[in-house]
């Protein structure tokens, strides 16, 4: 009975080189048991996913950080002079990109399943690149702030879609380094984009530095985007790349996930208020809305406070460089331990907030007489960023069921946003360049972090025991009974063979 439940589902699927518009071909449910690849065959497919996917998401994900700390950037090339901004307005137009972001990530959490993921994603791409270049034609505070809002809604659905998309296509063992890989893009940013702005600090041009500086960060954006239109699978479904026989053994390796792989297109209510009742949901929301306090105050004072170390602006921008490089190192410290040694997410993700704390205290505690050695703890501060991908995989590989993977990414964006909202309000005009309370504000806020971590890793440990004593250890299922959990889109609550990682 199981197996012709199966034959009967199907899953329509374009054929690799073909639009939507063309003949469907279609893969049976039935055909994704059946099928027997050879550990060959799943590895050619899993090194062609690589090099489409990762490529793709990993620049997307360098263009939005450079957006994001060309804010700053613009400081050093007249921004505040020009649009003659005064007290806290700087400060403002750092945190109303995240009111964008918070009140988009909802909807977008919504659209994400509604609609086909990679268009969506593609889409959103192309209008925050336009709207990036309206940055460039402001002339006052308040066009700014209008610029800067929007630019927080069309930049929320990137993160959460790509997690989204990761989880799709790859097993959760392969999850933490795929994100890392998508999210060196991140650390790439924070290297070059110094010197991209320092470039055009230096240009000779009838136009404000700062100006073209989001003209030609936005056209690049937007150019992206367009590209993702035509290449961006929305599922291993429907993925263009792959031949038909590929697009089986691409679905066959996720059947392992448990997390929802065939649930597309649909939106349940009950697991969307099964991850409003989950601890693991909401350890992760407030270890993001914690760090992410740091993030908000360092994305936006960055480039002010080390022009107050003593150097001048356009030296600023190339200071900050190595920053990146803590990243990248931070990204491979965990790409490669997660990928060797069993469940170790969550311990490297806390060494990675703690090195970022220890930053926080040395730019607390040095004297201005020691500007490089302050240098070195805004430098390592940046390292805590790393912890990105593998907060997104444990969400991915931790949650069934699409739709509320679907909300706890969106619980997980919305504690980002608040914590960015709040963290440059510490930054006071008044205490500048040291900014004290600031400070004292990366310090709190990476010692909570660290808390919640270690929370949500003890609560990890005590539901698996909690599920063993109760239901006996974890044991290997077959690839029907796999599939048949799989396509009953159950949740991590409601399958007793679930076990989390961590």
């Amino acid at each position: 009975m199981a197996d012709e439940k199966h034959e009967k589902s199907s899953i329509h699927t374009p054929p690799a080189g073909e639009s939507d518009n063309g003949v469907h071909s279609v893969i049976q449910v039935g055909d994704i048991i059946h099928v027997h690849a050879t550990p060959e065959e799943e590895a050619r497919v899993l090194r062609k996913i690589d090099l489409f996917i990762l490529p793709l998401m990993g620049f997307c994900y360098m263009l939005q950080y450079t957006d994001k700390v060309s804010l700053g950037y613009s400081t050093q090339l007249g921004l505040m002079k020009d649009l003659k901004l005064v007290g806290t307005e700087y400060s403002w137009t750092s945190s109303i990109f995240y009111f964008g972001y918070l009140g988009w990530s909802w909807p977008s959490s919504y659209l994400a399943v509604r609609f086909p993921l990679g268009r969506y994603l593609a889409v959103s791409v192309m209008l925050w690149g336009l709207v990036l270049m309206c940055h460039g034609a402001t002339k006052s505070f308040t066009g700014l702030m209008i610029a800067r809002f929007f630019l927080g809604v069309t930049e929320s659905a990137v993160a959460p879609g790509f997690a989204l998309l990761t989880g799709m296509f790859y097993k959760r063992k392969e999850q933490p380094s795929r994100m890392a890989i998508w999210f060196i893009g991140n650390g790439v940013a924070n290297t070059v984009s110094g010197v991209i702005a320092y470039g055009i600090g230096k240009a000779h041009t009838s136009l404000q530095p700062w100006r073209l500086l989001f003209l030609v960060l936005g056209t690049v954006t937007f150019c992206w985007g367009l590209l993702l239109l035509f290449l961006l699978p929305d599922s291993p479904s429907k993925a263009r790349f792959l031949k038909p026989e590929e697009r089986i053994i691409a679905l066959h390796r996720t059947l392992e996930n448990k997390t929802g792989v065939m649930d597309e297109d649909t939106f349940k209510i009950e697991q969307m208020w099964e991850a409003l009742r989950d601890p693991q949901a909401w350890f992760l929301a407030l270890y993001q809305f914690c760090v992410n306090i740091p993030n908000g105050g360092l994305t936006s004072f960055n480039s002010i406070i080390v022009n107050g170390f003593g150097f001048a602006p356009l030296t600023t921008l190339l200071v900050q460089m190595p920053g990146g490089g803590f990243q990248l190192s931070g990204l491979a410290f965990i790409a490669i331990t997660t990928t060797y040694v069993k469940n170790s997410r969550l311990p490297c993700m806390i060494i990675l907030v703690s090195l970022s704390l220890i930053g926080a205290i040395m730019v607390y505690t040095i004297s201005d007489e020691h500007p490089w050695a302050r240098l070195g703890g805004i430098w390592l501060t940046a390292i805590f960023a790393a912890d990105i991908p593998i907060s997104l995989s444990l969400v991915a590989s931790n949650c069934g069921g699409f739709t509320k993977k679907a909300t706890a990414n969106a619980m997980f964006f919305v504690a980002y946003c608040v914590g960015n909202i709040i963290g440059p309000q510490f930054f006071f005009t008044r205490e500048a360049p040291r900014y004290p309370t600031g400070i004292k504000a990366l310090l709190c806020g990476f010692a909570l972090g660290v808390f919640f971590l270690f929370c949500l890793w003890f609560y990890y440990i005590y539901e698996n025991r909690r599920r063993d004593k109760k239901y006996g250890p974890a044991t290997q299922i077959s690839e029907t009974e796999e599939l048949e959990e799989d396509i009953s889109n159950k949740t991590d609550m409601q399958l007793i063979h679930f076990r989390y990682l961590r």
